[in-house]
Parts: C-alpha cells; sequence; structure tokens
C-alpha cells in the first residue's frame, strides 16, 4: 500500500513542480537536465556501484538506451511545456492512456489476443484525451490538441520500446538497473549537448535555481520509478491490477491537486474526459478478464 501511494504522490510532485517553473522562472531544459544527472547519482548509489563498464557499452540493450534516452529529454521537455500550457489534468490524461500505443503493438506483433472489451477501451481513449482538451486556457480559446497529442503518441513509444527491451534483453534486476541508469545519462548527456549549443549562441545563461529546481525534480522522478517497480514487485495487489490502479491514481490525485491548487478550470466535457479515460484504462487492463 505504501509504495502505490508513494508512486502516486510523487508523479502529483512532479506535475507540481512543472506547474511552478514559470511562476519562478525556471528554465525548463536546465532543470531536467539536472534532473537527469540527479537520477544518474541516485541510481548508482542505489546499486551500489557506477555501471559504466567497457562491458556494458558491448551489449545488445545500448542502442536502445540511447534511443530511450533521447526520446526521455524530448517527452519529458514535452511534459514539462504541456503542464504549463494545458495544465495538469490535461497533461496527465493524454501521458496514461498512451499505454494504448503498447497495447496495440502487442496485438498486432505479438499476436495477443484481442477481446471486445481490449478494442473498446483502445477506440475510448481517443475521444478521452480530446474531451480533456476542450476547455478555455488563458486566452479564453479551447486548449490545443497538439501538445496532448504528441505527449500520447511519444508516451506510448518509450512504453512499447521499453517492453520490448524488457521482454528480449532485460533479464535480471541488476541488468535493469543499469539499463535504467544509461538511459538517465543519455538524455542527461544529450541535454548537456543542447545547454552547451544555447550557450555559445548566447541564448541563454546557467542559473543557480535551474539547478535546485533539477533536484527537487530529480529526486522524486527517480524515486517514483524505485517506488513503481517494488509496487509491482509487492503483493498488495495483482500486477495485472497493480498498473491500472496507479494510472487511475494518479489521474485522480492529479485532477484534483489541479484544481484545488492551480484553479484549473472545469467544465462538462473535461468531466466526462475523465471519466472515459479511467473506463478506457480499466477496459485494456483487465479486457482478457
Amino acid at each position: 500500500m505504501f509504495y502505490l501511494v508513494a508512486t502516486i504522490l510523487l508523479n502529483v510532485i512532479i506535475s507540481v513542480f512543472f506547474k511552478l517553473f514559470p511562476k519562478y522562472k525556471i528554465d525548463t531544459l536546465q532543470a531536467i537536465v539536472a534532473n537527469y544527472f540527479v537520477c544518474v547519482v541516485t541510481g548508482c548509489v542505489s546499486i551500489g556501484h557506477i555501471p559504466f563498464s567497457v562491458s556494458a557499452f558491448h551489449t545488445d540493450w545500448l542502442p536502445w538506451a540511447l534511443i530511450m534516452g533521447c526520446a526521455f529529454i524530448c517527452i519529458f521537455n514535452l511534459l514539462a511545456y504541456s503542464t504549463r500550457v494545458d495544465g495538469i489534468t490535461t497533461t496527465i490524461i493524454a501521458s496514461k492512456l498512451s499505454l494504448v500505443i503498447p497495447v496495440i503493438f502487442s496485438l498486432l506483433v505479438y499476436k495477443e489476443h484481442a477481446t471486445i472489451a481490449k478494442i473498446t477501451g483502445i477506440l475510448l481513449a481517443f475521444p478521452a484525451v480530446y474531451l480533456t482538451t476542450r476547455v478555455e486556457g488563458d486566452n479564453h480559446k479551447p486548449q490545443t490538441l497538439l501538445w496532448p497529442a504528441l505527449i500520447f503518441i511519444g508516451g506510448g513509444f518509450l512504453d512499447t520500446v521499453t517492453n520490448y527491451v524488457q521482454l528480449h534483453f532485460l533479464s535480471t534486476a541488476d541488468v535493469q538497473a543499469a539499463y535504467t541508469i544509461f538511459v538517465f545519462a543519455t538524455a542527461a548527456t544529450v541535454g548537456i549537448v543542447l545547454i552547451a549549443i544555447l550557450l555559445l549562441m548566447k541564448k541563454i545563461t546557467l542559473q543557480w535555481r535551474n539547478l535546485i529546481a533539477g533536484i527537487c525534480v530529480g529526486i522524486p522522478n527517480y524515486f517514483s520509478i524505485y517506488f513503481f517497480i517494488r509496487a509491482l514487485n509487492s503483493n498488495f495487489l495483482e500486477s495485472s491490477a497493480s498498473i491500472p490502479v496507479l494510472n487511475i491514481g494518479i489521474l485522480a490525485a492529479s485532477a484534483l491537486t489541479a484544481i484545488l491548487l492551480f484553479k484549473e478550470h472545469v467544465n462538462v466535457l473535461r468531466i466526462i474526459g475523465m471519466a472515459t479515460s479511467v473506463i478506457a484504462i480499466l477496459l485494456i487492463a483487465f479486457g482478457n478478464k
């Protein structure tokens, strides 16, 4: 129970930090790069050693770690931007419903059984994302569908690659930990290159508050993954139930936080969209039952 609740709260905390970035004039890229360095350090401390050995650079999973690391920093920046522009609720729903993409991949590639319930859940995910954007933004116009759609596609890509790599290359806990650290390290390296280019172009200046913001995000970011794994390995819920419960918990807690703390707009369409997203998650998760 503790790991389940902790994972939900940490995900909400990350969203709140993203929402607060503009208020404290935080440079998102600098903060996110610092966040990934914190994740690398925390991961190395957690496993008790530094996994960057010569043999690690000859593993079959290294190319996938590089691909995921590049995608990670893109999606995380997109999450931060969408949270500021479209709000916590819309961003979280788009992120959590992206699970339909690896499900579709599994149905097509691995020939998993497609039930009516699972197909219905997949189909419901698309109107759910659309409906949650049908609220007025700060300019009194409906929010754009672009950023949630990109998060939906990008998050689905990451989940699909993760599932594929987990199935084919990551057979032990040590390898899984090393892989995760390599992904974070790749994202940090890509971020450093981007920051160096922007510094040379005199587009940005380095500031301590961005580093502090990165540390604030990095610690809950790493432990949200750590507690998520512990929640899956606990006996509190069956593994098939853990992921939908976590997704729905994060969705509900994030929406409540957004409404209470940031006064995000709520209308009938958004409520319908949230309800539809919960139904979609449940149908996808338990469609084979």
